[in-house]
C-alpha cells in the first residue's frame, strides 16, 4: 500500500491502524507538492446518486465506529470522472446514465461471463428483436457444447438507433470443465464471442492439513543473507532455507515478502509493497552464479563478476542498513555479462517459449525498463509520444532498443527458473506447500503497470483508507486502482495474467488487503484522504478467477483480512476455501481477548507481523518506546504503557493457567510459550517469524513513518545486534524450541 504522491508514502493497513504496511520510504516526484484541498460538502442529488450507484460509487458509508457519513457530491463527481464520466450537472448525469444503459444493450454478449462449476448460470444475448439466435461453447480443449437451453425472458425490447433490440437468455451447463472457454453467438450473420470462465466452487487444502496443521517460517527475503549472498538475500538463499527447514525441521512452507519488480535504475524503492509491477519479479534476487550460462564465461569475465560480488558481499556480515542500490548496481553489471553468453539451442528454445507465453505483457515490461534507462523513472515526464504504450513511437523505440528490451525479458526468464527451482526444492524436501508468496495490494503510480495498463487502471485517483481512531485524516497509499468497468471489458485478463505469473511457482499465495477484491477507498487527486469514497468491485468475478487460477496452479490462498472486515466477506472467502489471517496480538475486542480455541479453523495464525517488533522486543514494550520517540502515539504514553502492561499480564496469566509458562520464565520462555499457545488453536497454518528465532529486536517496518525510520532495510540480526546468516540458523537453539512449540 502507498501514500499519495507527492506526499511521503506511509501505509497503514486499511481498516486497522495496528497492522499496517508502509509501501515505500518515499514516492519521488518531479513536481512541487500540491496543496490538498478538502471539497465543500454538497448534497448528492437524485440523478447523481443513480449514476453513482450504476458505477458502484458509494454516496454514503459507515465508519469503523459504526457512524454514518454522507459523501460530498464533489467527491462523487471526481470519482466518476475517473471512469470517464461527466457528472457535473443533473442533465449530464441523466445523459451519462442513459449512455450506461445503452452501452449494455449494444453488446451482443457480455464482455466476459464468469461462473462456478456445478452451479446454474444464465447468460443474456442481445439481438434484433424477433430474430433467431444460436449459442454454443468452444471448450479450452478444443471440444464444443451445442444446443444450449433457452429460458424465458420477459424483458421488453429496447429501441436503439439500429432498431428494436431484444434480449434472450440461455442456461449454461453446470458440468462444464474448469478453465477459460469461449461463448459464441450468431444471429442472421451477426457474430460475437466472449470468454467463459468456469471456476471451482471451493479451493481445497491438501488432505493432510485437514488432520495436521502446517507450519513454516516467515522471512523478509532481502534481510536473510548467506555467505554467498550479494549483500541481500536471494532466490538461492530461499531454496536453501526451504531445503533445510523442510528436510531437517519438517516445515511445510517458507513465507516471503512480495518479490515483485522494483525500478531498474537507482533509486530502487525500499518497500516490497510498492512495486512497479505485480506481475513480474525483482531481478535483484537472482543468484548470478546459478545461471547455467555463467559456466561458459571466460576466465577474465568470471574474475570480473567475482570482483563485483566481493564489492557487496562484505555487507553480509555487517549489521548496517541494507543497500539495495549498491547490490543492484553490481549485480546488474554481472547479469549483463552473463546475458551476452550464447545460449545452447535447447536453452534458446526454452527462452523463446517463455517470451511467447508471457506475450505482450512481458514485452511491455521490458520496454518500460528500457525507457526508464533513457528518460527516468516517471513516465509522465517522458517525451509525450512515449507516454502511450500503444503509440507508433513506442513501436519504433522497440525496434531501436530491441537488445535492451531483450535483456530485461531475459531477466524475468532467469527469475522464473530460479523461483521454480526454489519451489521444486521445497517440495522435494518434504514441504506440503513450499514457497508462500505475497501479492501486494497495488503498484507504484508511475511504474510499469501504471504505464502499460493505463486502460484498466483508474487515473486521477489513488486508493487508501477512510479516517479511523488511529488515522483521523485517513490514509492515502498513492496507488492507482483497477478500473472496474474497463477491467471487465478486458475480460479480467490483466488480472488473470498477473495471478498466473505469481502463482506459477507458488505453493501458496497471501493476498495483502484481500478486502480490495470487494471495495477500495478512492481518493480524487488533490483531495485529502478523508475526502474519498468507496468503490465496489465485481468480487464474485474476481474471487472466481482467483480461485480458478490457484486451483490450476495447485496453490493455497490466504487473505490478509485483519481489521474491520465485514463478517459476510470473511464467510464468503471461507466458503471458497480462502484462509484468513489471525495474529495473536490482534485477537481481541477492546479488553476482551478471544480464546485460541475460538480462532478460525481456516486461517493462518502467527504471534506477530513484520509491522511490529519481533516478539521479544514487543514484550519489552519496544514498539511503545519507538512510537513515542517518533511522535506516533495515539494516546498518552502513560495510557499506552498501562494498556501494554495489562496486555502482557493477561498473556502471562493465560499461559500460566494453561501450564505453558513457569513463574520464573525468561523472555525467551515467554516467546516459546506464546507459540505453543498459537499451536493450540484450530488454525490450519502457523507461521513463525524468522526474527523471533534469533532474538532480533527491530521491526522491518514502522507504520506512519517515512525517513524517520529505516523501513524495509533491516538485516536479520540477533539480540545483540550482530548479523545472523542463513548458515547460523542451523545452530539456533531458540529456532528449534519454537519449531518444537508449533509441533515441528
Amino acid at each position: 500500500m502507498a501514500q499519495a504522491t507527492p506526499q511521503p508514502v506511509v501505509t497503514p493497513d486499511p481498516e486497522n491502524a495496528e497492522v499496517q504496511h508502509q509501501t515505500s520510504s518515499t514516492v519521488l516526484t518531479d513536481t512541487e507538492p500540491e496543496e490538498l484541498v478538502a471539497p465543500p460538502f454538497v448534497e448528492v442529488g437524485h440523478e447523481l446518486g443513480k449514476l453513482a450507484n450504476a458505477y458502484g460509487v458509494a454516496t454514503e458509508y459507515w465508519d469503523q465506529g459504526g457512524r454514518h457519513h454522507k459523501v460530498s457530491a464533489v467527491t462523487v463527481q471526481a470519482v466518476l470522472a475517473a471512469f470517464g464520466v461527466d457528472a457535473s450537472t443533473p442533465e449530464a448525469c441523466t445523459e451519462a446514465l442513459e449512455e450506461r444503459r445503452l452501452e449494455h444493450w449494444r453488446r451482443m454478449l457480455p464482455p466476459v461471463f464468469v461462473m462456478r462449476q456445478h452451479a446454474e448460470a444464465v447468460t443474456w444475448v442481445h439481438l434484433r428483436h424477433g430474430d433467431p439466435v444460436r449459442l454454443w461453447i468452444e471448450l479450452s480443449d478444443g471440444g464444443y457444447r451445442h444446443n444450449l437451453t433457452q429460458v424465458e425472458n420477459w424483458t421488453p425490447p429496447q429501441y436503439l438507433d439500429s432498431g428494436p433490440v431484444g434480449e434472450a437468455s440461455f442456461r449454461l451447463p453446470g458440468d462444464l470443465p474448469l478453465g477459460w472457454h469461449t461463448l459464441h453467438a450468431e444471429s442472421r450473420g451477426v457474430k460475437a464471442s466472449c470468454p467463459l470462465v468456469v471456476a471451482p466452487n471451493r479451493l481445497e487444502l491438501p488432505e493432510s492439513m485437514h488432520h495436521r496443521p502446517g507450519w513454516g517460517l516467515a522471512v523478509q527475503l532481502y534481510s536473510m543473507r548467506s555467505q554467498r549472498s550479494w549483500g541481500l538475500g536471494d532466490f538461492a538463499d530461499l531454496a536453501d532455507l526451504a531445503a533445510w527447514s523442510g528436510a531437517a525441521l519438517g516445515a511445510d512452507f517458507v513465507q516471503v515478502n512480495p518479490l515483485h519488480a522494483a525500478e531498474p535504475t537507482a533509486p530502487m524503492a525500499e518497500s516490497p509493497y510498492l512495486p512497479v509491477t505485480r506481475r513480474f519479479f525483482n531481478p535483484i534476487y537472482i543468484r548470478v552464479e546459478d545461471i547455467p550460462e555463467f559456466g561458459y564465461l571466460a576466465g577474465e569475465q568470471v574474475d570480473a563478476i567475482a570482483a563485483l560480488g566481493d564489492s557487496v558481499k562484505a555487507a553480509n556480515t555487517s549489521p548496517n542498513l541494507l543497500d539495495r542500490d549498491s547490490t543492484w548496481a553490481a549485480k546488474k553489471q554481472a547479469l549483463e555479462m552473463v546475458w551476452e553468453v550464447p545460449r545452447s539451442p535447447g536453452r534458446q528454445a526454452q527462452y523463446e517459449s517463455f517470451v511467447a507465453a508471457e506475450g505482450d505483457g512481458l514485452v511491455d515490461f521490458g520496454t518500460w525498463c528500457a525507457l526508464v534507462e533513457e528518460y527516468g523513472q516517471y513516465f509522465t515526464t517522458w517525451p509525450e509520444e512515449y507516454q502511450d504504450p500503444d503509440s507508433p513511437a513506442i513501436a519504433e523505440f522497440r525496434g531501436k532498443k530491441a537488445e535492451r528490451i531483450d535483456f530485461y525479458c531475459w531477466l524475468q526468464w532467469v527469475c522464473d527458473a530460479q523461483l521454480a527451482h526454489s519451489q521444486h526444492t521445497a517440495k522435494q524436501c518434504g514441504m506440503r506447500l513450499g514457497v508462500l508468496h505475497d501479492l501486494a495490494v497495488g503498484v507504484h503510480p508511475y511504474g510499469a503497470d501504471a504505464w502499460a495498463l493505463q486502460k484498466v487502471l483508474a487515473g486521477g485517483v489513488t486508493v487508501g483508507a477512510p479516517p479511523d481512531m488511529y488515522n483521523q485524516m485517513g490514509q492515502n497509499w498513492s496507488q492507482p486502482p483497477w478500473r472496474p468497468d474497463t477491467l471487465a471489458d478486458a475480460a479480467f485478463i490483466p488480472y488473470r495474467d498477473m495471478l498466473r505469473t505469481v502463482l506459477r511457482n507458488a505453493g501458496a499465495l497471501r493476498l495483502d488487503h484481500v478486502l480490495g477484491l470487494f471495495r477500495l477507498w478512492w481518493i480524487p487527486k488533490g483531495m485529502p484522504a478523508y475526502a474519498g469514497t468507496f468503490v465496489k468491485f465485481d468480487h464474485e468475478a474476481l474471487v472466481n478467477i482467483l480461485v480458478l487460477e490457484a486451483h490450476q496452479a495447485g496453490a493455497v490462498l490466504i487473505g490478509e483480512d485483519l481489521g474491520t472486515v465485514e463478517e459476510w466477506v470473511q464467510n464468503l472467502l471461507a466458503d471458497r476455501g480462502i484462509l484468513g489471517t489471525t495474529i495473536l496480538w490482534f485477537e481481541r475486542i477492546g479488553s476482551w481477548i478471544r480464546p485460541v480455541e475460538n480462532w478460525r479453523w481456516l486461517s493462518m495464525a502467527s504471534v506477530t507481523v513484520h509491522d511490529l517488533p519481533p516478539t521479544a522486543a514487543y514484550l519489552a514494550g519496544e514498539h511503545i518506546k519507538l512510537r513515542s520517540e517518533l511522535g506516533l502515539l495515539a494516546g498518552t504514553e502513560d495510557d499506552e504503557w498501562a494498556a501494554f502492561h495489562a496486555e502482557v499480564e493477561h498473556w502471562r496469566s493465560e499461559l500460566a493457567n494453561r501450564g505453558l509458562l513457569r513463574p520464573d520464565a525468561s523472555t525467551d520462555d515467554l516467546v516459546v510459550a506464546l507459540h505453543r499457545l498459537v499451536a493450540r488453536s484450530p488454525c490450519r497454518l502457523i507461521s513463525i517469524a524468522l526474527p523471533d528465532t534469533v532474538g532480533d529486536h527491530r521491526p522491518q517496518n514502522q507504520p506512519g513513518t517515512d525517513q524517520e525510520y529505516p523501513n524495509w532495510r533491516i538485516p536479520l540480526c540477533d539480540a545483540q545486534g550482530e548479523p545472523v546468516l542463513l548458515e547460523d540458523l542451523v545452530v539456533s537453539e531458540t529456532l528449534r524450541r519454537l519449531v518444537a512449540a508449533v509441533g515441528g
